[in-house]
């Protein structure tokens, strides 16, 4: 038998010496063991939805159809297979008036993923699809084929496509709030803070967004220094883009108010959030740091379930509207 690659074995012995010592529940050092073990995997096999950072050990799709939703499946914004949006609908009857819509961006490192995954949808659609709100969940270009820019171009797109069709699914299109978890995070904090790239699509203004989780919320100290393998194919070497692709590089006196979402068992991302909100302040932007003690893929799977996080990020989104508010009592 072929012995395992050395780097393979020093995961499976690190794991191991872990587990023993008691850290099974999901302790830091545990949480990195796994983002580091999908991280690598999503090197080996980027076409895989299932490995990816976010969903460290893969996950089941969402159910193409329940019998308490419509969805409305593959709609393009543009011509590329991967352009395309689901919609989520709620009953007919749920509330009355025009609906706001959360427009979700699943995460996967800028390489993987996808807007069906139960993790990105399930939670989030049941809790808020029956208070009267429409949930759209996107797929974008991925790497190698499109860098980070080409992909929140492709969000500002399929932004401007889905405002643009709104009314006809029953919502308002000036009530939409960005959400995205890790690399979709990144993406909807950069269309956030940048003047021109929404715009330039065609999309309308929005009410805000929601980061869950992001650690690139400031691209250039991440590149100046030692970092995960994972941002180079994303980020390349070159200091322009870097700057280009930072949410806080381009944030301006305009941007929409912003929760940002970070999990506690991860520095870095706190870290970038509280940068960015200090940033943001400056600029007199309001931008909140939620802090959670969630591992990074729970950061996007709980939210939605009953309890004190989703009361968190309801209470943000209630501020942004009456209309979001009267829907989220």
């Amino acid at each position: 038998m072929k012995p395992p690659a050395a780097s393979t074995f020093a995961i499976v012995l690190i794991t191991a010496l872990v587990l023993g010592s008691g850290a099974a529940s999901g302790g830091p050092l545990l949480e990195r063991i796994k983002e580091r073990h999908a991280a690598r995997q999503a090197e080996r096999n980027p076409g895989s939805p299932e490995q990816q950072l976010d969903t460290p050990y893969g996950e089941e799709r969402s159910p193409s159809v329940t019998t308490h939703r419509k969805v409305l499946r593959d709609l393009p914004y543009g011509s590329d297979p991967k352009q395309r949006m689901d919609v989520y609908l709620p009953a007919p009857g749920t509330s009355t008036g025009p609906a706001p819509v959360i427009f979700m961006v699943h995460g996967g490192a800028w390489r993987t993923g996808d807007k069906r995954m139960a993790r990105v949808v399930d939670n989030k659609t049941a809790r808020w699809l029956p208070r009267g709100l429409v949930f759209v969940s996107v797929n974008n270009r991925l790497l190698p084929e499109a860098d980070p820019l080409d992909q929140v171009h492709d969000i500002a797109r399929a932004l401007a496509v889905a405002q643009a069709q709104a009314a006809s699914w029953g919502a308002d299109p000036q009530q939409f709030v960005l959400m995205g978890h890790s690399a979709g995070a990144h993406l909807v904090a950069l269309l956030a803070a940048s003047a021109t790239l929404g715009s330039e699509a065609g999309a309308k203004p929005w009410l805000g967004t929601v980061a869950l989780d992001s650690a690139a919320l400031d691209v250039l100290p991440i590149m100046q220094r030692k970092h995960y393998k994972l941002y180079d194919p994303a980020f390349g070497i070159d200091p322009t883009f870097w700057r280009a692709v930072s949410p806080l590089q381009q944030l301006h006196s305009g941007t929409k108010p912003l929760l940002a979402v970070c999990s506690s068992r991860r520095t870095e991302s706190c870290d970038q959030a509280r940068a960015f909100a200090a940033q943001a302040s400056q600029l007199q932007v309001r931008a909140q740091v939620l802090p959670q003690d969630l591992s990074h893929g729970d950061i996007n799977e709980q939210l939605g379930l009953p309890g004190d996080y989703t009361a968190a990020v309801e209470a943000f989104l209630s501020s942004l509207s009456p209309t979001l508010a009267s829907r989220l009592r």
